[in-house]
């Protein structure tokens, strides 16, 4: 497999600590949030992985209405990680909403459903966190 691109982050001191991108581009601080008995005050782990796998999901329903021949308006995926705990045992939990705009519920939720095998996120955590997908439209 051709590697088309590789992101190389280094994080000094964790959940308390600073991370930067090695180009420069991400540069901030990192704390634990305050719902978990950190000071917040900075963002974390879980609003990064949001963040990319919002942002990757998007695209992966754009390809796939490309993929199903489709015209489709705007897409809005707004993705919530969250950490859960059970018997000393943590492990991370999602749920993406995914409106699609200009388009019938029945094509956004097929629509969805073609970007969930797409997505590189949504395939690397496949069986390993719960993952709840919800479609809306306008």
């Amino acid at each position: 497999m051709e590697k088309l691109y590789e992101a190389e982050v280094t994080t000094l001191a964790g959940r308390n600590g600073h991370t930067k991108s090695s180009d420069g581009l991400l540069d901030l601080d990192v704390r634990i949030p305050k719902e978990m008995g950190g000071d917040g005050g900075a963002t974390n782990p879980e609003q990064l992985f949001a963040a990319a796998w919002s942002a990757c999901f998007g695209t992966s329903v754009t390809v796939a209405a490309g993929i199903e021949k489709v015209k489709i308006g705007e897409v809005l995926v707004t993705a919530k990680i969250g950490i859960l705990h059970d018997n000393g045992n943590f492990d991370l939990g999602a749920h993406l909403l995914v409106k699609i705009n200009d388009a019938d519920y029945d094509t956004a939720k097929k629509l969805v459903e073609v970007a969930n095998s797409i997505c590189s996120y949504s395939k690397a955590t496949k069986g390993n966190i719960k993952a709840i997908y919800e479609v809306a439209t306008n």
